[in-house]
């Protein structure tokens, strides 16, 4: 029960990455703050901050608890429908799940130009003859198998006495011996205690003879007896049939009503995901049925060569319970091992048997799988479990088989309609928060460990400095979102920062390159959307190569704000540009007061970096920051970085007119390589503002 996760999934334009952290940053949530870097923002401001579905931590708490009591109710209420009529349910699940089976065959039908209405009369005919006749067979086998059971009773006996044999002697023997020698103590002891007792009246307490006569049984109450137990298949039966036949009729009506449910203000996406999700399944479960039919048929036809008895119905077996996953096959391993044991005198039929099914199910689930339509169902495998242990509580055996089919349709619908993600985030197998949401909560909770391991994991295919850009900078981001909310307390804070300095020591000896990419021949099966959903890494940074003279040494120094993770950020500079050939130094905030102005190292220095997450009341902060620096080393570019920024040019051009910032940066890779194109020889006479415009798209 492994389908791709790419088929299942909507297509990478749906997908929500990391870049939609940044956009946050473009709000300047110092607006209008007055009263110091203390002021926690408005309600709107942290609507607006924190985007659609978030509020203040200290409001709408009745309306949210009313709101998660109505889900919990109407749930609830759901369960109970589902249970109570699963009469009507049962065989409407069963319907959705044959109509994803079916509409391939009919829409390939249309293609050949057979009207719908013919089209779908055939194909369902044509459906239910095959189950029609799957039953017939395995009624008959099922027959053959009972009349034989007698036959195997001595086999099993002799079985059952020659392991009896081989524990005799052991531990088994005298645990045996010695319970049968208690049992002798207390009986002879009962024996002593009712020697004294009177004997009893015999025959007062002699029982009454009863004898009960059966009145005849009419021939009506015969043929009910028989007909009675088929009704409710029977019912279930017709009720599929006529259920299928009128989806596959309608069901360009029913996409309609669905996307209407979904969500008629963006009908083309809607449109475009519903479509893309019905073909994911349609796909998914025609390939699964169509593999379990090729496990049934491999399986009978190996005991057919064993000599298992029967091996037309533990092949049909086989197949249907490869649809419950994980221990389907297990189970249906179970029934013509166990037939194997009692015909065969001896064992070589079971180990036979048993060897079948270890090597069938692993080349069906593990080699041919993946080259039809991969590993994965799209979701967890705790879902799966919980889903089947659900599924069957409520309906029973069909609900077993139907758990995995009914529970990747859900899956499917929460990724696609908006008030249904709750449904994904449970049982999608999508990790739950993002990557830098991951490294946020791993820095928050000060497991370096975890945090190390996350970006490592990283690192196998991508470059340090889109580590930094992708996870480091977003969460701190978040962090920094926090702390402006009054979250975050000055324990916090040094914990998230204690954390990210000894990662970035951690990971002083990795070189900022892209590891070597492992170019994957297209294998058979392999879908173009897979290939497209593997995003290329962005081009490794440039080297200083043929420095000027005058920037030889340590030409850049790396100046932190007054944020609480400035430093942070500006740490990750200096150590990329170490990396790419420049000497970078470090200093905190304080280097640039109005005191410390005249103590700053600056022998040397040819460009001077500040890392500054938010501007706000901070934005005076910067203005003077760069006089004084000026002042101080006149002729040194400055670069003021403001990590995870996205504006637009309005926007820089009024920065600009406020900072007095030679050029700047919104990403560490955009810094470094504006440092290294000033650093190189001939890129001095290049506009250090014109290079970060032109470099802003390339980071």
């Amino acid at each position: 029960m492994r389908a791709r996760a790419s088929l299942l999934q909507p297509e990478p334009a749906n997908r929500r990455g990391l870049t939609e952290l940044f956009p946050i940053q473009s709000i300047d949530i110092h607006r209008g703050n007055r009263a110091g870097r203390g002021r926690i923002p408005n309600r709107s401001e942290m609507a607006e901050l924190l985007g659609p579905g978030r509020s203040h931590p200290n409001g709408m708490r009745t309306e949210v608890a009313i709101t998660r009591a109505l889900a919990v109710l109407a749930v609830l209420g759901i369960v109970a429908a589902l249970y109570f009529a699963r009469a009507i349910f049962l065989p409407l699940a069963l319907a959705i799940v044959l109509t994803f089976v079916l509409a391939p065959p009919v829409r390939m039908l249309r293609t050949w130009g057979v009207p719908r209405v013919p089209a779908v009369v055939l194909v369902v005919a044509f459906a239910c003859a095959i189950f029609l006749g799957i039953g017939l067979l395995v009624g008959q086998q099922v027959t053959e198998l009972a009349q034989k059971l007698p036959e195997y009773q001595f086999t099993i006996q002799e079985k059952i006495r020659s392991v009896r044999d081989a524990a005799s002697g052991g531990t088994l023997e005298r645990i045996s011996t010695f319970l049968r020698n208690v049992n002798q103590e207390i009986r002879k002891n009962q024996s002593h205690g009712l020697q004294g007792a009177p004997a009893p009246d015999v025959a007062q307490n002699a029982p009454v003879a009863v004898e009960i006569h059966q009145p005849e049984v009419a021939p009506a109450q015969v043929i009910q007896g028989v007909l009675q137990p088929l009704v409710d298949p029977l019912t279930t039966a017709g009720l599929v049939v006529i259920f299928v036949t009128f989806f596959l009729l309608q069901r360009q009506d029913l996409r309609d009503r669905l996307i209407r449910l979904a969500g008629s203000h963006d009908l083309q996406r809607t449109t475009e995901a519903l479509n893309d999700g019905a073909r994911r399944l349609s796909r998914y479960f025609l390939a699964q049925t169509s593999l379990n039919v090729l496990f049934g048929i491999i399986v009978g036809t190996g005991l057919t060569f064993i000599g298992v008895p029967n091996p037309v119905l533990f092949g049909i077996l086989a197949m249907v319970l490869r649809f419950v996953p994980y221990i389907g096959a297990v189970i249906a391993a179970t029934f013509p091992v166990a037939l194997a044991v009692a015909v065969d005198p001896g064992w070589t039929m079971a180990l036979l048997t048993v060897g079948l099914f270890v090597v069938v199910e692993p080349l069906i689930g593990q080699v041919i799988e993946p080259l039809v339509y991969g590993h994965s169902t799209g979701l967890t495998p705790v879902a799966v479990i919980i889903a089947a242990t659900f599924w069957t509580w409520l309906w029973g055996p069909i609900g077993l088989l139907l758990s995995t089919p009914l529970t990747v349709c859900l899956g499917v619908l929460g990724r696609h309609i908006e008030w249904l993600q709750f449904v994904d985030v449970m049982i999608g197998d999508e990790p739950p928060l993002s990557p830098a949401q991951s490294f946020y909560q791993r820095a928050l909770a000060g497991d370096a460990d975890e945090a190390l391991d996350q970006l490592e994991q990283v690192l196998k295919r991508r470059s340090l400095s889109v580590c930094y850009d992708e996870i480091v900078l977003p969460a701190l981001v978040l962090a920094q979102i926090d702390f402006r909310r009054g979250v975050l307390d000055a324990k916090h804070v040094a914990q998230i920062n204690d954390t990210v300095h000894g990662l970035i020591t951690d990971l002083s000896e990795h070189e900022d390159v892209t590891p070597t990419r492992i170019i994957r021949k297209e294998k058979p099966g392999q879908s173009h959307e897979e290939d497209e959903q593997d995003e290329p890494a962005p081009p490794d940074l440039p080297l200083a190569r043929n420095l000027r003279a005058d920037w030889a040494g340590g030409p850049v120094l790396c100046i932190a704000g007054r944020g609480p993770f400035d430093g942070a950020a500006a740490a990750m500079l200096a150590q990329l540009l170490e990396k790419h050939g420049l000497g970078a130094g470090l200093e905190p905030d304080v280097a640039v007061s109005s005191s410390n102005i005249v103590h700053l190292k600056s022998a040397g220095v040819r460009m001077i970096c500040l890392s500054y997450f938010e501007l706000g009341s901070s934005a005076a902060h910067l203005h003077h920051s760069i006089r004084r620096i000026r002042r101080q080393v006149p002729g040194a570019l400055i670069l003021a970085g403001l990590w995870g920024r996205g504006r637009t040019r309005a926007a820089d051009d009024q920065l600009r007119a406020r900072a007095g910032a030679d050029t700047y940066a919104f990403s560490l890779r955009q810094a470094v390589i504006l440092c290294v194109e000033a650093a190189s020889s001939g890129a001095g006479d290049a506009s250090p503002i014109a290079t970060a415009k032109s470099e802003s798209s390339a980071a």
